[in-house]
């Protein structure tokens, strides 16, 4: 076996365990609002995603040459894999990726120990980025369109983290202020119940969406490093059977094992749910990301999905809002992309600067041990499916969205300001 086919296989496993950190990590992304307010039990509610991210992962049989064309420059005009990417067998670029991977996956479980929902797809494309400029720097990098669309690490990153959460939080505030207004006569036992069915559909959707999405770019990966190693002709790629298999059972593993950390501080952390609450921030991540995908533009469920629970709390008169949790959660997603890029050009020049199968095999050393030391002290506070509902305790006060209720509706009293209930 040679040292290029060694590498490849590292790449493999690597993406793989990206791929199942994505899953457990953005668990949260579409349950956290059902199981806040008992639409699914915990356990039912990551089963059922499982199952949807698996579908989803099987739905797309199209996959690009490269995840990240529109961020790195991994090819030619012609969609060809630069010639000096693929010299040695391809043992440049698979490090380039390889480096990527090991520092998504360590910004990943750092930010789940934490808590804190960040972005994996912006952890990954932050990974390679790094990793590119590492083995070839600065110019090797995408960073913006030829002005006729959005599109580069500008176009693809920056801008749709900026604008995705807070057009989540509109249209959520708005559909939770336009449910309370339209139920306003409907008793609250019934309004509860009847509204749990149509939020598990449209948590459903989301999960699904997300297996499509975010499988799809674990694939990508994958044969990205396939063509580099000669393994799939440049000209005629295609993704083998087993890469979609392994990545959607990947993905679907991941999930099912639940972020439990993270589904809590969506779940209980930034708002107490109700169920109208939850269809409306279910329903509005939906329709934001299926919408931003058919404009073309690459946005980020966890930003999307954070941002619609936040709405839902700006959105109901009477409702809190933890805005210190916010605010960890918009420095989590501020720092990603960079943290990650550090990372994965770090863990590139480990792995390519010692050389030979010792660099690599250094790294992964590095990625067991911070991974292992994590998971150690994530047991130390331990969060999962019988506990995860629990009420919210950081110190963290709840303030009651009053300033959001005056911009939607400017008629609202203080006086019908519930007291926020104690924690």
């Amino acid at each position: 076996m040679t040292t290029a086919t060694i590498i490849l296989t590292l790449v493999v496993v690597v993406a793989l365990a990206f791929d199942f950190t994505n899953g457990f990590h953005d668990t949260g992304n579409a349950m956290a609002a059902s199981i806040a307010t008992g639409a699914l039990s915990p356990k039912g509610a990551v089963t059922l995603a499982a199952i949807l991210n698996l579908v989803g992962a099987l739905l797309s049989v199209e996959v690009a040459l490269t995840v990240s064309n529109s961020v790195v420059k991994l090819q030619d005009s012609k969609g060809l894999p630069l010639k000096e990417y693929t010299a040695n067998n391809g043992t440049l670029l698979m490090l380039i990726v390889f480096g990527g991977l090991v520092g998504g996956i360590i910004w990943n479980l750092f930010t789940w120990l934490l808590g804190l929902p960040s972005s994996s797809s912006h952890a990954l494309l932050g990974g390679l980025v790094g990793g590119t400029i590492g083995g070839a720097g600065f110019a090797g990098v995408k960073w913006a369109g030829d002005g006729t669309k959005l599109d580069g690490v500008i176009g693809k990153v920056i801008l749709p983290s900026l604008l995705s959460p807070v057009i989540a939080l509109i249209v959520a505030a708005v559909a939770t202020r336009l449910i309370f207004m339209v139920t306003a006569m409907v008793e609250d036992r019934f309004r509860e119940k009847r509204f749990r069915w149509g939020q598990v559909g449209a948590a459903s959707l989301v999960s699904l969406a997300h297996g499509t999405n975010d499988a799809q770019k674990t694939m990508g990966v994958i044969t990205l490093a396939l063509v580099a190693e000669g393994q799939i002709s440049a000209t005629q790629v295609y993704v083998p059977l087993w890469v979609k298999l392994s990545a959607a059972l990947a993905i679907a593993l991941g999930t099912y094992l639940g972020g439990w950390r993270i589904i809590h501080t969506m779940s209980k952390g930034l708002v107490d749910i109700s169920s109208p609450q939850g269809l409306a921030a279910d329903s509005s991540s939906a329709t934001v990301i299926l919408a931003s995908s058919q404009l073309g533009f690459a946005l980020s469920t966890t930003h999307v999905a954070t941002g619609s629970i936040m709405g839902t709390g700006v959105g109901k008169k009477g409702a809190t809002v933890r805005w210190a949790v916010a605010g960890r959660m918009v420095a989590a997603w501020a720092i990603t992309f960079p943290a990650a890029a550090v990372m994965g050009c770090i863990m590139f020049w480990i792995a390519n600067g010692i050389g030979g199968l010792i660099g690599p095999a250094i790294v992964m050393v590095i990625l067991i041990g911070l991974s292992g030391y994590m998971w150690k002290r994530s047991r130390v506070n331990k969060i999962d499916h019988s506990n995860v509902t629990d009420e919210w305790h950081d110190g963290s006060k709840p303030e009651v969205a009053v300033a959001a209720h005056d911009i939607i509706d400017p008629h609202h009293e203080l006086d019908e300001v519930q007291a926020p209930s104690a924690h």
